[in-house]
């Protein structure tokens, strides 16, 4: 009797705990997540306003199209940015939102000539990651197109393929913070920093998982980026504060893992059914 009493004790205290957590992390995490996801958006359309005449000066003399086009191309940029970021950040038209970052990512990918240099792609691609994660976010599970037509079943819904999308495209960061080099130091940091972002791609231990390599990202980002050491007038200044400012956002989007789980196409999900 003592031992079934103690069990039913365990039993009414463990939801009370699952509880408050999930109460925290949906009122909080989120919005925290949010802010760090447009992080890179809002710091990128800014400097689009301050740093005008630079910009449409760089897209002009690369790609011979001439002043006005180049002014357009600068003007797109900072409203998309700026006005994605707010809608973002409201929760209206969040869909909206997130499809017109998507066409700034691909547009200053091209435009950048990112398309060529893999690490600044993967960290673009990593950003897409977070952008997917949003929308699994701002929609309900999927329904079936058509009425009366069975539906793919749990796991495959949309919203759980957004999410599975979201991770896998976000650990591409953590690719491109990897040092191929035999100090010690640098040989447990990699592996470490690999299994987590295995870990992370599918699915196990996953928030665990993502919260930790959110300490790891920030203690990085803090260290390595500290662009405001640097004075402004120097180009490593805003060489600094882009790394900075993605590797935020990217944090973002492992919030967005925290607190909404690994969804319906993970190995967490999987031993539910086991």
């Amino acid at each position: 009797m003592a031992s079934k009493a103690a069990k039913q004790n365990k039993k009414d205290i463990s939801p009370k705990d699952d509880v408050a957590f999930l109460r925290v992390t949906k009122h909080y995490l989120p919005h925290m997540a949010r802010l760090c996801l447009v992080s890179t958006f809002l710091e990128d359309g800014f400097r689009m306003w301050f740093q005008w005449g630079e910009q449409s000066e760089y897209i002009e003399s690369t790609w011979n199209c001439g002043h006005f086009l180049a002014n357009i191309f600068v003007l797109l940029n900072l409203l998309g940015q700026l006005g994605g970021c707010v809608l973002i950040l409201s929760r209206n038209f969040v869909q909206y939102a997130c499809f017109t970052l998507f066409g700034i990512i691909g547009l200053q990918t091209l435009a950048y000539s990112i398309l060529w240099d893999p690490k600044f792609l993967m960290r673009n691609l990593a950003l897409g990651g977070g952008l997917l994660l949003l929308l699994a976010e701002c929609r309900g599970e999927a329904r079936s197109v058509f009425a009366g037509v069975p539906s793919l079943g749990h796991q495959s819904s949309p919203k759980h393929l957004l999410q599975l999308g979201g991770r896998v495209l976000l650990v591409l960061m953590f690719m491109t913070l990897l040092h191929f080099d035999l100090s010690l130091f640098s040989i447990l940091q990699n592996l470490v920093g690999t299994a987590l972002i295995v870990l992370v791609a599918v699915g196990f231990k996953t928030k665990l998982a993502a919260l930790t390599l959110v300490v790891w990202l920030l203690c990085i980002n803090f260290t390595f980026n500290a662009f405001w050491s640097i004075p402004s007038y120097k180009p490593m200044h805003d060489f600094l504060k882009y790394d900075f400012f993605q590797t935020t956002s990217v944090i973002g989007g492992l919030l967005l893992v925290v607190a909404l789980g690994p969804g319906g196409v993970s190995m967490d999900e999987k031993k539910k059914e086991w």
